[in-house]
């Protein structure tokens, strides 16, 4: 377990997610200890933490908060921000409070996760 380990992704979204009958996330090229004070942003748009994209230290909970946008992507099969340019416009609107639809079909419970990871 990448946080029990005491380290952060800094790189979480779906294409990072592998699986057959279990699921595995890959790419740990970036993973580093939570504690990091390595300076700069990176990482896939749509999935970064409204305080990454401020320039904050990557923790546990950016990876939380990607987790919720996988979520909602994988239960809605939709990209997130898929008819939005991700560009600087978008990063300020995800700072902004900008969250992906949430499909109506999702049940509530599920739902109520996505919205605390957020």
């Amino acid at each position: 377990n990448i946080h029990n380990a005491g380290k952060v992704h800094k790189d979480f979204h779906s294409g990072n997610i592998l699986g057959d009958e279990n699921m595995y996330i890959s790419d740990l090229g970036m993973c580093q200890p939570a504690n990091d004070k390595k300076e700069g942003v990176y990482g896939v748009l749509p999935y970064m933490a409204p305080e990454v994209l401020r320039g904050y230290q990557y923790t546990k909970a950016a990876d939380i908060y990607s987790f919720g946008i996988i979520m909602n992507e994988f239960l809605s099969e939709e990209i997130p921000f898929n008819d939005i340019p991700h560009d600087h416009i978008l990063a300020i609107k995800i700072c902004k409070g900008l969250r992906p639809k949430i499909s109506e079909h999702i049940p509530k419970f599920l739902v109520e996760l996505i919205m605390k990871c957020w």
